[in-house]
């Protein structure tokens, strides 16, 4: 398989201003590469900059403490919240795990609240001073660009575009905070993250512009996604696929290893996986299924589906 560069006309490069400037026409070009790729890159977002600077500084502190400090916050749980270590998350197929640790923050839910059940608490390590304030305030900043982001694809599958709003209130969106380490030697068949698709509705990433990210065309053909610094990479998961019965696509993406003059660097990211609400049922969207035809996938409720798909990558 060959591997190519992403231009501006292949995968969607777009400003979130024009969400209001051109409603349409911003939908449009999301959804046409969505169609195409399933991934798309976003500028101004919304999201300050200052915060985004803020949380890479405490990330990079957190994963710079001692194994048996970051292995105390390691709870299990179906690595949902807290500290997954190195060599846990292995792709759907593969036997070679990734080379990556990483902290997860979910959504904070008051006392009685009917998703408590599914739904964990938060730990948050006494190590990092202000890593609280600082993660829950960048998940509700992703939070609201992701409603954003959904809106104008309501828009292009010409529903209403309030639509989403209601099926992800509350939803079980998980912040990923990442660490690939560097490589001083041979990884023989592990890479940074192997080939996969997410399992959530849409995911937003943060701090993709260290070379690595790549995703798969319909021809097979590997393509690196290099925004620029501060600009979100949006890809449709595995939910919102399923929903649209195949008309956005869950592309298959992976984060390859640096080239030797890289090998020495450490890569930092941070994606948000938005998810629909536990009890929200996942079935195909009126229009998306021909006439005649059966939908690709049976029914599903989001929650049941999160759980068989934790359990193919060994995180459940």
């Amino acid at each position: 398989m060959t591997t190519d560069t992403i231009t501006s006309d292949s995968v969607a490069s777009v400003s979130l201003t024009d969400a209001d400037r051109d409603p349409t026409g911003f939908a449009n070009e999301l959804g046409r590469s969505f169609e195409e790729y399933g991934f798309a890159i976003l500028r101004d977002h919304g999201i300050p900059a200052a915060l985004i600077y803020d949380a890479e500084a405490k990330a990079k502190a957190f994963f710079a403490l001692p194994d048996a400090v970051k292995k105390h916050y390691a709870l299990g749980q179906g690595g949902a919240r807290g500290y997954t270590p190195f060599g846990i998350e292995t792709a759907k197929g593969h036997k070679a795990f990734d080379l990556k640790e990483f902290w997860h923050v979910g959504r904070e839910l008051p006392a009685g609240h009917q998703f408590r059940e599914v739904m964990a608490d938060n730990v948050w390590p006494d190590e990092v001073p202000g890593f609280r304030d600082t993660f829950l305030a960048l998940y509700d900043a992703f939070d609201a660009a992701g409603l954003k982001v959904l809106a104008a694809i309501a828009r292009y599958l010409g529903v209403d575009e309030d639509y989403f709003t209601d099926t992800v209130r509350d939803g079980n969106s998980v912040m990923r905070l990442l660490h690939y380490p560097p490589q001083a030697e041979p990884t023989g068949e592990h890479i940074r993250a192997g080939a996969h698709e997410d399992i959530n509705t849409i995911t937003l990433l943060l701090g993709a512009e260290e070379a690595g990210l790549q995703l798969q065309t319909r021809d097979g053909r590997w393509l690196d996604v290099s925004p620029k610094p501060g600009e979100l990479v949006i890809n449709i998961g595995d939910m919102l696929q399923r929903l649209t019965n195949g008309k956005l696509r869950s592309t298959s993406h992976r984060v390859i290893n640096p080239a030797p003059d890289r090998a020495s660097n450490a890569r930092y990211s941070m994606p948000f996986f938005l998810h629909f609400r536990p009890d929200f049922v996942i079935e195909a969207l009126s229009g998306t299924v021909p006439a005649g035809e059966q939908p690709k996938w049976p029914p599903i409720s989001s929650h049941d589906y999160l759980l068989e798909r934790l359990r193919e990558i060994k995180l459940a």
